[in-house]
Parts: C-alpha cells; sequence; structure tokens
C-alpha cells in the first residue's frame, strides 16, 4: 500500500510545491484548510481536499477521525492545535514556523551591541517572555509544544518569502514603479541590508529534505531560505534588468526613508541574515532555483498577475506609491550629498592607508628603488 501524507494548508505559496513534491516521492497526498482559496486553473484539482478549520481544534479532530499519515506537513493555521490533533495519527511530523523567535530579529536595538549575529545561527539567543516580545515569544513557545507532542518532528523557519502566489509581494514595489515609468527609487542607507529571503521553490525543497532524511531531522529546528542573501539594492537592481529598466538607487537615512520601509518590512536596516549551515551539513540543503532564476520567475508572475492599483494587496504592503513626495525626498537628499561633499578636511582622510603604503612599497621593490622584504 502507498504511504499517506497530509499538508495542512496547501493553497499558499509552497503549499502546491509540497504537494507535488510528495507525490513524485509515491505519496498520496490529501491538503486540509478551509476550502476558502482554492488554486487557480485547477492546480491540485486530482488531490483530496480535507476542508476543516486549522485553527479550531475541535474542527481538526472531526475532519481526522479515524485517519492515519505516514507524514504530516503543518504550514498553515494554528500549529499548536494541528499537532495536537496529529497525535497517534502520523508518527512523522514537519512543521514550519517562523524567525521572530530570535531576540533581536523584530526589535534589533534589543541586543547589545545593537543588530543580530551575521548569520544567526539557530542557538541564538530567543525572546524569553511574552513581555518581551509577545510574537516571537509565542513563535517560541509553539515549537516547543510541537517538540512536546512530536519528539522526533522537524520545525523548519520560514524568512520572508517570495515567488507566485505570495500574497505580499515585496518585489511589486520595484516593478509597479519600473513600470509607471520611474526611474530612480529610494531604498534606505542605499539599499546595503542584507535580509535572508526564500524563493518558494527552494522553500518546499528544504521542508521535503525531513522527509527524505527523518532520522537526521527528528526533533531539529531548521533555518530555511536562499543560499544566495542579495542587498535590497542588489534585488532592486536585478529586478529593474529583468524589466530591461536601469534603476538609479537614491540612498536616504532609514528613519526617514518611508518609501523604503515597505520593502524592508521594518522601520530599520539592521541585516537579518539566516545561517543555513544546519540545514546544509544534516539534511544536504542546496537551492534548486538560482536566486536570480527564482526572481524572474517572480516578476514573471507579477506581470501576469498584477495587483490593482490602490487595491487590497498593495494596502497590504502599505506602499502608497506617492511619486511626488518621493520627488521631494530624492531633492533633499541629493541637495544633502552636494553639502556634505562641500565640507574641507584639513587633512583629507585617505580611506585606507595601509593598504596604499603596502601598495607603494610593492610598486618600490618592483623599480629597485625602494625597500626590500624583511
Amino acid at each position: 500500500m502507498a504511504p499517506r501524507a497530509l499538508v495542512v494548508g496547501g493553497t499558499g505559496p509552497t503549499g502546491p510545491h509540497l504537494v507535488n513534491g510528495l507525490r513524485a516521492r509515491g505519496y498520496v497526498t490529501s491538503i486540509l484548510h478551509r476550502g476558502t482559496h482554492e488554486l487557480e486553473d485547477g492546480m491540485l484539482a486530482d488531490v483530496e481536499h480535507v476542508h476543516a478549520d486549522p485553527y479550531d481544534g475541535a474542527a481538526l479532530a472531526g475532519a481526522l477521525a479515524g485517519r492515519r499519515f505516514d507524514v504530516v506537513v503543518a504550514t498553515y493555521g494554528r500549529l499548536r492545535e494541528v499537532a495536537r490533533a496529529c497525535v497517534g495519527r502520523t508518527e512523522r511530523f514537519v512543521g514550519v514556523g517562523g524567525v521572530p523567535l530570535y531576540r533581536g530579529w523584530m526589535r534589533p536595538e534589543d541586543l547589545v551591541p545593537r543588530g543580530l549575529p551575521v548569520p544567526v545561527r539557530e542557538d541564538a539567543q530567543q525572546v524569553e517572555s511574552e513581555s518581551e516580545l509577545r510574537k516571537g515569544f509565542l513563535i517560541r513557545r509553539t515549537e516547543d509544544v510541537v517538540f512536546e507532542h512530536h519528539p522526533r518532528s522537524a520545525m523548519f523557519r520560514y524568512p520572508i518569502v517570495y515567488g507566485p502566489r505570495q500574497p505580499l509581494p515585496l518585489e511589486w514595489c520595484i516593478v509597479r514603479r519600473v513600470l509607471d515609468g520611474r526611474r530612480t527609487v529610494v531604498l534606505a542607507d542605499g539599499g546595503l541590508t542584507l535580509a535572508t529571503m526564500g524563493f518558494v521553490e527552494n522553500l518546499a525543497h528544504a521542508v521535503l529534505l525531513a522527509v527524505d532524511h527523518p532520522d537526521a531531522a527528528a526533533g531539529q529546528s531548521f533555518n530555511c531560505g536562499d543560499e544566495q542573501t542579495l542587498t535590497l539594492r542588489q534585488r532592486a537592481e536585478s529586478i529593474a534588468a529583468i524589466l530591461g529598466q536601469p534603476l538609479e538607487v537614491v540612498g536616504v537615512p532609514a528613519e526617514v526613508a518611508l518609501p523604503a520601509w515597505p520593502l524592508l518590512t521594518h522601520e530599520a536596516s539592521d541585516h537579518r541574515v539566516m545561517g543555513l549551515g544546519k540545514l546544509q551539513r544534516a539534511l544536504g540543503y542546496r537551492d534548486l532555483v538560482p536566486v536570480q532564476e527564482a526572481l524572474r520567475r517572480t516578476v514573471d508572475w507579477l506581470l501576469a498577475n498584477r495587483p490593482d492599483p490602490g487595491g487590497f494587496t498593495e494596502r497590504l504592503l502599505g506602499d502608497p506609491f506617492d511619486y511626488a513626495a518621493e520627488d521631494q525626498l530624492i531633492a533633499v537628499a541629493r541637495e544633502a550629498v552636494e553639502r556634505m561633499r562641500a565640507v574641507r578636511y584639513a587633512s583629507p582622510p585617505t580611506g585606507g592607508a595601509s593598504y596604499i603604503a603596502v601598495a607603494d612599497r610593492a610598486s618600490a621593490r618592483a623599480d629597485g628603488s625602494g625597500e626590500t622584504s624583511q
């Protein structure tokens, strides 16, 4: 008899890739969701859909009564309730959580010195109490509850997800500006922020590795995301290049770079880089889709599924696309740069005197006019 799998969720950005990955591995796969969002074009129409509210413990218990699965992958709903409802119904539980459980992820000022370590490993400091940061603590506590119910489960900590069907498409902030004819974009602190992101197929691949390597994954939590982390500037310039239109980046201090806040998903430009070493070593993870190709697929999706101007998606992003205000900010930023360039120094900084000195010594040795190495 073929093994059976249940995906709780299945209609979100990574869901179809998880379902199809399980099916490719020989699992007869069902998905459980509320039924309010079905996939377009009949995708996964030949998969059993179990309709129940994954936030409701009683509804879950009723929907799963009398059923057993070889593996359950939970990507949606109240994970504590899902884990509890699956006790005795599966030997292998794989859950998807998030990264705000790390202290400093939501509030970098909570760490001294300010900011997260780069990269953030799975054993980094975590939020200790609800009074410290409620959301982060609840995510941490949820992981604990999952392991209490399923000691051999595996947990995956998702970063920001991008790709087709992402309901919060950050890339649209750049795509729409290019489509609207903008040739400049405001980025906080020059767009030098590094933030781990995960393309939908890459994240699904990471989760499925727990199915492939159950013993190595048992009882473990894993960071996951793309192996290559681009700066926000690199992402913006890459998207503009895909669209065939160069884009000039104007850097503005993060605290006043309001047009850039939606891209940051924050009001600060601190780095948020996840260490993937554990995932790579224990489960053999490598990106299925390189970042540049992932961005191209994301842009193609957005071009084919453009959010309505001023509609729900843009309101969710929090980006007003107020170009008049942006132009004022750009003008002030450029004026400030020119004023700073006018500052005169009694002894101008060299920006790397030690390296210049080394180069000068090497040049002197080459022509025989200077000192020799000791």
